[in-house]
Order: structure tokens, then sequence, then C-alpha cells
């Protein structure tokens, strides 16, 4: 299993939904009156943050574990990340009886880093603002250890359990009796805003699907609107770690390009004024780079047509003074 690569099709996302069962969680889709009044709009939010290791990465990673051969799993997986496709694939490893390496910047909050280990899989740190290639690393090390490298996002497997996120966008917002929305999806390498689109395309189609991107790591936009993939250019700082990616993936980039309308781009201030909106009003816990969409929904509203607005928050893995920093910035702003 999962020797040969898969389409990224329905049929694909509703077998890893099979898969899921039983092991992740259906997260829940929230409202609050006052983000409704907030964005001038009603604004509903996918709260991934509470899925299984504190986001939707989990899906993917189950995803991708679970198509794997019991040779490949005795062997085990090695994957590359700044925090949250690490702790999906070191507890979906865990949970199939694998062993689990993972590459990891050094700069990637400690929570993420710490978690990690806690999960049982070994993490390697690199030199992220030192240039070094994770990418390159990866391949080394999995060559060298005959581990399976299991990608953030250009993986099919890993895509299409991300969509499962879609699958059930689309089954609570029927529910709720509404048959128009602008999806915003929280944006790095593309493999969440790729599966929701493949997923809404059949069971929500007159959904519209952005990616939402932080400021100066706006490639995905960028290449929506060249029409080709484009890649950041210099080392800008944005706190929104989770979500800053060279370029969008060699196997999302197509779809997106085929079913996403063009994307959003917020500020780190945007991004953490939503977080402190997220705790205040919803009660969850977002991350950064898995408030953007919701920060889109909220502070860039006339740029979005629709009535009904659903957003991601696509991971709660913030360290406490990140989250204290949001607060303060929130109230501040709220005055």
């Amino acid at each position: 299993m999962n020797e040969q690569p898969i389409p990224i099709s329905i049929d694909q996302i509703r077998a890893s939904a099979e898969r899921l069962k039983g092991k992740s969680f259906i997260t829940p889709l929230l409202e609050s009156p006052f983000l409704n009044q907030l964005a001038g709009k009603r604004v509903l939010v996918k709260a991934e943050c509470l899925q299984r290791t504190g986001s939707f990465k989990f899906r993917g990673a189950w995803s991708a574990v679970s198509a794997l051969s019991t040779d490949i799993l005795q062997r085990g997986v090695i994957a590359y990340s700044s925090g949250n496709h690490a702790q999906g694939v070191a507890l979906a490893a865990k949970l199939a009886g694998s062993q689990a390496v993972i590459i990891m910047p050094g700069d990637a909050p400690q929570l993420k880093i710490a978690n990690t280990r806690q999960l049982g899989a070994e993490v390697v740190l690199y030199d992220r603002p030192g240039g070094e290639n994770r990418e390159k690393l990866g391949e080394e090390l999995a060559n060298e250890r005959g581990l399976h490298l299991i990608r953030p996002y250009d993986d099919p497997y890993v895509v299409c359990g991300q969509g499962t996120c879609g699958l059930e966008i689309a089954e609570q917002a029927q529910s709720l009796g509404i048959k128009q929305a602008t999806v915003l999806v929280c944006c790095g390498g593309g493999g969440l805003t790729s599966g929701i689109a493949t997923a809404l395309e059949s069971d929500a189609p007159d959904f519209i699907v952005r990616p939402v991107e932080p400021q100066y790591y706006d490639d995905v936009v960028r290449s929506q609107i060249a029409g080709s993939r484009q890649f950041v250019t210099g080392s800008q700082p944005s706190i929104c770690d989770a979500i800053v990616t060279p370029a969008p993936g060699e196997l999302t980039f197509p779809v997106i390009k085929e079913k996403c309308k063009t994307g959003l781009v917020v500020s780190d201030r945007e991004a953490l004024m939503a977080m402190g909106q997220a705790l205040m009003r919803l009660k969850v816990i977002a991350e950064p780079g898995g408030a953007v969409a919701l920060a889109a929904a909220l502070y860039h509203s006339i740029e979005i047509d629709s009535d009904v607005v659903i957003a991601t928050i696509s991971g709660g893995n913030a360290d406490p003074q990140t989250i204290a920093q949001a607060l303060e910035m929130t109230t501040v702003s709220s005055e």
C-alpha cells in the first residue's frame, strides 16, 4: 500500500474519511454574534484547533500512515515540519506501532518541538534562518535509514486526508441550511486548501474556496495571479510560522489554480487580533498561522462578496507568550 501515487479526488477523500473513523475528531463549526457584528456578515469557524494534536494535520498524517504496508511501517517514517505536521505524523506513527523521525527548524515554537518529542518521535533540528534545506536533509535521512518520507503537502494521501475537513464543512453547513458561502482556508503549501476545494466541489458546489496567507508569504496568491508557481524572495520575519512556505506545492497548486478563487493576504497584527477574538468570543486557542483565515473574515470582509463566510482555524499550538500578546493587542484594539 501507498507505493503508487493516487489521484486527489473525491473518492480518495472519502476513502481517507473511512480510515479516519475512530481516529480523528469531527471538529465543530462555531459562531459568535460578536464576530458577525465585527465582520458585518455571518462568520462560521471550522475549529481544527480542536483536532487531535491541535491542528488539521493529523487528518493527512493518519491518511498517509494508515495506507502504508506493514513492511514500510516496520522500517519507520520521516517527515519535515515546523510543528503541526510533525505532531500529526508523530501521533499517527505511534498509533500505527511505527517509529517517526521528524526534522524541525531550531527556531520553531518550543511547544511544538516538545510535543513532538513527547509523542515518541525522534526530533532532528535544522538551521532554518541559516538556509539549511529541510527537503534535502529529509531525503538524505530517508535514504540512509530506509524510512518512508511523508511530505507535509506534496503527498496525495496527505491532501486527501485534509480534504475530509471539507466533507465535514459541507455536511455541517447543510445542516444549518447554508447553500452558498465563501470558505477561507489558512494556506501554506496548499494541502488543506486543495483538499477542501476538491471535497466542496463535489459536496457543496456553490461554495467558493479562497486561500489566505500572511503578508510577505503570499506565494499562493501571486501564483494564482501569474498562473504558475511563484516563490518567496527574501526572509521577512513572520509570526505565522506554521504557514511560512517558499512556494505552493507542485501537487497542490494545479488543484488550487483550477478550483479556488484568488486568495487574501493578512498582516501579523491582524492574525494576532484574530487570535484574541477567537479566544474571547469562541473560547478556542488559535496559533497565528491558524488564525489568518479568521483575520481575513473579520478585517477584510469588504473583499468578500458572500453574505456567509466559513473560516478555518487550522491550528492552536501557540506559545503562552504569543497568546498573551494576542489578548493584549485585541483588548487595546477593542477600546
